[in-house]
């Protein structure tokens, strides 16, 4: 057993938290986050419906994927994101939007998928710019790995899709 924490692809950085942040985060996380925990999740019951379900990995402050939630009312997306003031913000556009099909977990992505999803249970999967962790000594830290790789082709279900975008050249390479 190692005495080294996991490397993580993230870092919390402590940024500015704005009062509307804030007050989205304490008053809307119970509304619109899911809780992590050891059983899989069951997309059905959170939405109330049956539809395609799509996972985003990293929503950052939530622009896009409010944006990509309102434009597509007819499939169910969940948010991973580690960052308060993003978490935050995205949930204040949930409600200001009023989007039914949007929810929050406020959680390591690794973590989520490994408890909360099980094989073949996903539509789709976006991530949109990670961090390129451009040093090469810290590209251990990149999200985007074989093993994890493996573990989102894992959760998609046939004909699902990953989507992936980047603008760092090295890391589209990677």
């Amino acid at each position: 057993m190692s005495s080294h924490p996991p490397i993580r692809s993230y870092v919390l950085r402590q940024g500015y938290f704005s009062n509307a942040q804030r007050h989205a985060y304490e008053s809307l996380l119970p509304r619109y986050g899911i809780p992590l925990t050891e059983e899989p999740v069951d997309l059905d019951s959170i939405f109330g419906r049956t539809a395609p379900g799509i996972l985003e990995i990293g929503s950052g402050m939530g622009e896009t994927t409010a944006e990509i939630a309102r434009q597509h009312p007819e499939k169910d997306f969940i948010a991973i994101e580690v960052h308060a003031p993003g978490i935050g913000s995205l949930l204040g556009q949930i409600e200001k939007h009023g989007l039914t099909n949007l929810r929050i977990i406020p959680h390591d992505a690794k973590l989520v998928l490994q408890q909360m999803f099980t094989s073949e249970s996903l539509d789709g999967i976006h991530i949109f710019f990670p961090d390129p962790w451009p040093k090469a000594r810290h590209h251990k830290r990149r999200l985007i790995q074989p093993d994890f790789v493996s573990l989102l082709c894992d959760r998609l279900k046939p004909g699902g899709y990953l989507h992936i975008a980047t603008d760092w050249e090295d890391y589209a390479t990677h």
